[in-house]
């Protein structure tokens, strides 16, 4: 079988398979297909000495001519440009002694081993470029591999910012919608505060509806604070964006929801603060359910000051608590006795604030302003009470408005800093429990509340708020 025919197999089977940097032109399929077994047919041929060696000869020049020329001419067809070059001195090596040998056949006998060495030479030339080409082809394919990784993964990129852009924005419109609907509900509640003060200050309506606002100020200025800080994490959203920095994006995007979360509860308690109001003013209280005193106390002492400290940031104040482990859950209505209690702890720290204020104007040294929260049991003639006590080491009250305290709309701050209806509401909850609110100032300590006052220092207030318990058992 003449050289011309391998080569012409070798280049054909070549161009017929793709890789990852070569694809198959689907005009050339067919074309290639046919050249496969025409020189499947020469080779064959030649070899069952069926076909005239001369004429064997010249159908696969003429074959392997071709593919050259195409490989050569057409650039989708590239791949086979290296085996052209490694198997080309091989051809024409071949061709150039075939005719030596034709036209001067006593030379060609007389060189003919060296003819053969040179022919040896070409085949292994070939086989070095071949296996070269193919190792080049290898390393084409794991560039390509690697950089259709980094393809893929900046599509996975661009998608995922795209999706996280689409939730900022999300994000950001339920908080901005939120935040509006808030404030224009205490712009309303506000409003309507001023007509019923300005039409009878002592209706009912009046001080349910104002309370509404005085309320809900506290779940607003956390909106606020927390919508602020989304604002902020998502500035930095967008800048880690830009940076590509997706691990800190996603972990921003938790902080957000985790801002939304809160937003979303400060809000359904504003919602709750509400309704519980407007089902108060109907007479058709929320319904009761067992509710932790001490866990509830807490944590509006809690919010009391922190809430104090972020509104002002030179205001501070020790408090103490001192809280019955034994306690038992009671029913009451969780919303109604949390704001009870953040009505008299805010008035507490008031208390010791202004106290702190005007001792530092009066040059006086050595006071430290306490708030004390204590919860405890108490049993009189049979009958159990829950007893909790909210006590200040401030200003105290005067006995001249002592009696006044309860009244709607009657306060002692200055204006702007109090509406007269947190202790009034207060009582009424209270009331509505079946339990009692009591007030001692200025002097003679709370029999339950002994820790109320520092020794030496009797001068504050204490609240207490007694419940009815009815299974005396568990005293």
């Amino acid at each position: 079988m003449n050289v011309e025919i391998i080569v012409a197999i070798i280049l054909i089977s070549y161009l017929r398979v793709s890789t990852l940097t070569y694809d198959v032109p689907e005009r050339w399929k067919k074309p290639l297909k046919w050249g496969f077994f025409s020189a499947l047919t020469i080779a064959v041929l030649d070899i069952s000495t069926l076909l005239n060696s001369e004429i064997s000869k010249v159908l696969s020049l003429f074959l392997v001519g071709g593919v050259i020329y195409v490989i050569l001419r057409y650039e989708e067809l590239h791949k086979g440009k290296q085996l052209v070059y490694a198997w080309l001195p091989l051809l024409l090596l071949s061709l150039l002694f075939e005719m030596i040998e034709y036209l001067f056949p006593a030379f060609f006998n007389r060189w003919d081993d060296y003819f053969t060495s040179i022919i040896f030479f070409a085949v292994v030339w070939g086989i070095a470029i071949w296996i070269i080409n193919n190792k080049q082809r290898k390393t084409l394919e794991k560039e390509k591999i690697k950089a259709l990784a980094r393809e893929q993964e900046f599509k996975a990129t661009e998608e995922m910012k795209i999706i996280l852009e689409q939730q900022v924005a999300e994000r950001t419109s339920a908080l901005t919608a939120q935040k509006e609907e808030l404030e224009k509900a205490l712009s309303d509640l506000n409003a309507t505060q001023a007509q019923l003060i300005h039409a009878e200050k002592m209706a009912s309506l009046g001080e349910l509806t104002a309370g509404i606002a005085h309320e809900i100020q506290n779940p607003l200025n956390f909106v606020n604070n927390f919508s602020e800080v989304s604002s902020e994490l998502l500035d930095e959203m967008c800048d880690e964006i830009q940076k590509g920095d997706m691990d800190e994006v996603l972990a921003l995007v938790e902080d957000i929801k985790l801002n939304m979360q809160k937003i979303s509860h400060h809000g359904k308690r504003a919602d709750a603060i509400v309704k519980g109001m407007l089902m108060h003013s109907r007479n058709n209280p929320e319904q009761k359910s067992l509710t932790d005193i001490n866990a509830l106390a807490e944590e509006y002492l809690r919010l009391s000051y922190h809430g104090l400290r972020a509104k002002d940031k030179s205001f501070n104040a020790t408090f103490r608590i001192h809280l019955d482990p034994h306690l038992p859950q009671i029913e009451v209505v969780p919303q109604d006795m949390g704001r009870v209690f953040l009505n008299l702890i805010n008035n507490a720290f008031y208390a010791v604030n202004e106290r702190a204020k005007k001792s530092k104007e009066e040059g006086i040294d050595g006071y430290s302003p306490t708030v004390n929260l204590s919860t405890a049991l108490y049993s009189d003639n049979g009958k159990g009470y829950l007893v909790i006590t909210i006590g200040d080491n401030g200003l105290g009250i005067p006995e001249s408005i002592k009696s006044k305290i309860f009244q709607p709309f009657f306060t002692t701050k200055p204006t702007g800093e109090g509406t007269g209806l947190g202790l009034s509401l207060s009582y009424d909850i209270i009331k509505a429990h079946g339990g009692g609110l009591e007030v001692i100032s200025d002097h003679g300590l709370n029999p339950f509340a002994p820790e109320a006052h520092s020794e030496g220092d009797k001068q504050g207030t204490v609240f207490t708020i007694t419940l009815p318990y009815e299974n005396t058992t568990k005293l």
